[in-house]
C-alpha cells in the first residue's frame, strides 16, 4: 500500500514530482522514490508502505530488466503467486507483488487488467511508445485522482492534496458543494469538491501518449453480471460461494506483516471472523480491534464479545471521546481533503490509530456484504412501486438554508440516471447503484483515507470480484426472503456462528453523534460552521443556516446529517488556512 504521483507533460519536472509524492509520506513512510526522463516530459514519484517483499529490491519507481517501463504501484494483488507462475520465463529478481504486476503488463498489455485480483491503482511509463498507462482496480478500492495545467500538462496522484501540492489551485467546486449541501451526495465519477480535479473512475484505464490523453472502462459490473438470473439450487450454490469465500480470505492473509481484523458486532463482521477461523491454524491468533465510545446505548462491544467467546484471538479496544472529536475531527479533515462521515468516520479512524500503535500492520474488514445480499432496508421496497430512498434522506439536509445560487446549480449537476441495466430486476439494479455510485463509494474513499492516514492497509476480502458477481446474479429470493433480508448469508454462516448472531438485524454503525453534537460539542459546532459561513458566505443562507442549527442543537429533530454537512464546510475552510 502506497502514494503514487506522475506528471506528463512540459511542466513534468523532478521537483513537482517530489513535492506532489513527500505530501504522500503517511501512505508509504517505509520508503521513497523518484524517477524522471533524461529528455524531460515525464516524472513519477512513490511513496512505500512495505507489505511484501520487505527488502530494497521493492522501491519504486520500478523498472523492468530492458529499460522499456517504469512502474508506480499503489495497492496489492492477492493472486500474485499464481500469476508469477503464469509468467515462467520472466527473469524475475524480487519477489514483490509490484514486479509481478509489471511483469504481467509487459506480457499482456492492458489485458493484463482481467487477470488482477486485488486492489489496485498504478502508471506504468512506456519509454519506446512515449506512453503513460494507468488503471483503477473494479471497485475503485485504490484512489486516482487527475488534473491537468494549462500547458497541457497531466497529473496524477493518489490523494488531492498531492495535485495541489503540485500548483492545481485550491479552488472549491460549486457544483460538487452544491450537490452536497442540498441532496448530500459527497461523490461523483467526474468531479471532485474541488476545481479541476476529478477521480479516475473505477475500473476505467487513461492512457497519456502523444496525441494526448485518452479514457476508457475496462471493468463494467452490469456486463459481468449478465442477463438473466442463476438458476442452479440452493445448495450448489451455496457451496460455491463459500469455497470462492474461503478463498478470498486465505489471499488476503499473504503478507510479510502482522495482520489483524476490525469487528463491529454486526452479521458482515461475524462472518469474515468465522471465515478467518475456517481458513486454516495459521490465523487463529489474529488479533481483533473494535471501537468503544463508552455509550452503552451504541457501542457494539457485547456483539463483538460473543463473537470472540470461543476463539482465541485477542481484542483491542480503540476508544473515542467527546473531548477527542476537535482536534481529531481537523485531523481527518486534512487526511480527507473532501467531506466524511461525521463522528463514526473519527471512530474508525480511532481505530486505525490503535491498530498501527499496537503493531498491525494490515487489516482485514467487512465491507461489500450489504450489497451483495440486499442488507439495507430499501431494498425491500424494491420494484414495488414505493419510494425508495437511497444514500442520505430527506431530514439529512436542509436545503432551505442553501443558497438560492447553489440550489440552481445542485439542480443542473444532477446525478445521471445509470443505463444499460434494464435487463437487471429492481433488487440488482439498487445493488448495481449502491456499488458503482453511492454507498459503497463512500464508504471506500471514507476507509483508504482513514486507514492511510495510520499508515496501515485495510483489505476487503468480501469484494472480491468474483463474489460480488456471483452474488448479484443471485434472484430476489436468495437476498430477501420473508422481509429477512441477506438470507442467502444468513443460511450459509448458520453452522458457524451463535444464532444469536445470525439473527441480529442490521445496524448502522452507530456513535453518540447527536448527542454530543447537542452536548459536549455544541460550541465547537456552532464555532465550526461560522468559520465555514465566512469562507464561502456564497454558499449557505447565513441567518437561515444558524437558525436550523440552533433548533437542531436545542433539541428538534433527530437526524444530525445536515449539521454535519455545515460542520465539513467549516472544517474545510480550517484545513485550508
Amino acid at each position: 500500500m502506497c502514494g503514487i504521483v506522475a506528471l506528463v507533460g512540459p511542466g513534468a519536472t523532478v521537483a513537482r514530482a517530489e513535492r506532489m509524492r513527500d505530501v504522500l509520506t503517511h501512505r508509504g513512510p517505509d520508503d521513497a522514490g523518484l524517477w524522471s526522463h533524461p529528455d524531460g516530459g515525464v516524472a513519477l514519484g512513490h511513496r512505500r508502505l512495505s507489505i511484501i517483499d520487505l527488502s530494497e529490491a521493492g522501491r519504486q519507481p520500478f523498472a523492468d530488466t530492458s529499460g522499456r517501463y517504469r512502474l508506480v504501484f499503489n495497492g496489492e494483488l492477492y493472486n500474485y503467486r499464481e500469476l508469477r507462475a503464469e509468467l515462467a520465463g520472466y527473469p524475475f529478481r524480487t519477489a514483490t507483488d509490484t514486479e509481478v504486476l509489471l511483469a504481467a503488463y509487459t506480457r499482456w498489455g492492458p489485458a493484463c487488467l482481467d487477470r488482477l485480483i486485488g486492489m489496485f491503482a498504478f502508471a506504468v511509463w512506456d519509454d519506446e511508445r512515449r506512453e503513460l498507462f494507468a488503471a483503477r482496480d473494479r471497485f475503485g478500492v485504490k484512489p486516482l485522482y487527475v488534473a491537468t495545467d494549462t500547458d497541457g500538462t497531466v497529473l496524477l496522484a493518489s490523494e488531492i492534496k498531492a495535485l495541489h501540492a503540485a500548483g492545481v489551485p485550491r479552488e472549491p467546486d460549486r457544483a460538487a458543494w452544491a450537490t452536497y449541501l442540498v441532496s448530500g451526495v459527497a461523490d461523483f465519477e467526474d468531479r471532485t469538491f474541488w476545481a479541476g480535479i476529478a477521480p479516475l473512475p473505477a475500473g476505467s484505464w487513461l492512457r497519456i501518449g502523444p496525441t494526448g490523453p485518452e479514457q476508457g472502462r475496462w471493468y463494467d459490473l452490469v456486463d459481468r453480471v449478465g442477463t438473466g438470473h442463476d438458476e442452479r439450487d440452493d445448495a450448489t450454490v451455496r457451496t460455491e460461494y463459500a469455497t470462492l469465500l474461503d478463498a478470498t480470505v486465505r489471499l488476503r492473509f499473504r503478507s510479510d506483516v502482522p495482520v489483524g481484523i476490525n469487528l463491529s458486532g454486526g452479521l458482515d463482521s461475524a462472518s469474515l471472523l468465522a471465515t478467518v477461523d475456517r481458513v486454516g491454524d495459521a490465523e487463529r491468533h489474529v488479533r481483533a480491534f473494535t471501537f468503544v465510545t463508552d455509550d452503552d446505548r451504541y457501542d457494539e462491544l457485547p456483539w463483538v464479545r460473543t463473537m470472540l467467546a470461543a476463539t482465541d484471538h485477542p481484542l483491542h479496544l480503540a476508544p473515542l471521546h467527546a473531548q477527542d472529536v476537535p482536534e481529531l475531527a481537523l485531523d481527518v479533515q486534512r487526511a480527507a481533503d473532501e467531506p466524511y462521515g461525521g463522528i463514526p468516520t473519527l471512530a474508525y479512524a480511532r481505530l486505525f490509530e490503535q491498530a498501527r500503535a499496537d503493531g498491525v500492520v494490515v487489516l482485514l474488514d467487512g465491507q461489500g456484504m450489504d450489497e451483495q445480499w440486499a442488507g439495507y432496508d430499501y431494498y425491500e421496497h424494491a420494484g414495488s412501486g414505493a419510494p425508495v430512498v437511497q444514500g442520505s434522506t430527506s431530514s439529512a439536509v436542509r436545503p432551505d438554508a442553501v443558497s438560492p445560487e447553489l440550489r440552481s446549480l445542485a439542480a443542473t449537476h444532477a446525478r445521471p440516471v445509470a443505463d444499460g441495466d434494464d435487463h437487471l430486476d429492481p433488487v440488482q439494479r439498487l445493488q448495481v447503484r449502491d456499488i458503482t455510485r453511492t454507498k459503497l463509494v463512500r464508504a471506500l474513499r471514507f476507509n483508504d483515507r482513514i486507514s492511510m492516514r495510520a499508515s496501515v492497509e485495510l483489505r476487503e476480502p468480501f469484494l472480491d470480484h468474483r463474489l460480488v458477481e456471483l452474488a448479484l446474479r443471485q434472484p430476489r429470493d436468495r437476498k430477501i426472503r420473508a422481509g429477512v433480508r441477506k438470507h442467502f448469508l444468513r443460511e450459509l454462516v448458520t453452522p458457524w456462528l451463535p444464532g444469536a448472531l445470525v439473527e441480529a438485524p442490521k445496524r448502522p454503525l452507530q456513535t453518540p453523534q447527536r448527542e454530543w453534537l447537542r452536548g459536549p460539542l455544541r460550541s465547537w459546532v456552532e464555532a465550526t460552521v461560522d468559520d465555514g459561513l465566512a469562507w464561502r458566505p456564497d454558499f449557505l443562507v447565513a441567518d437561515a443556516a444558524r437558525r436550523e442549527l440552533t433548533a437542531f442543537l436545542d433539541g428538534e429533530g433527530d437526524n444530525a446529517h445536515f449539521v454535519w454537512q455545515w460542520v465539513s464546510l467549516g472544517l474545510t475552510a480550517r484545513a485550508v488556512g
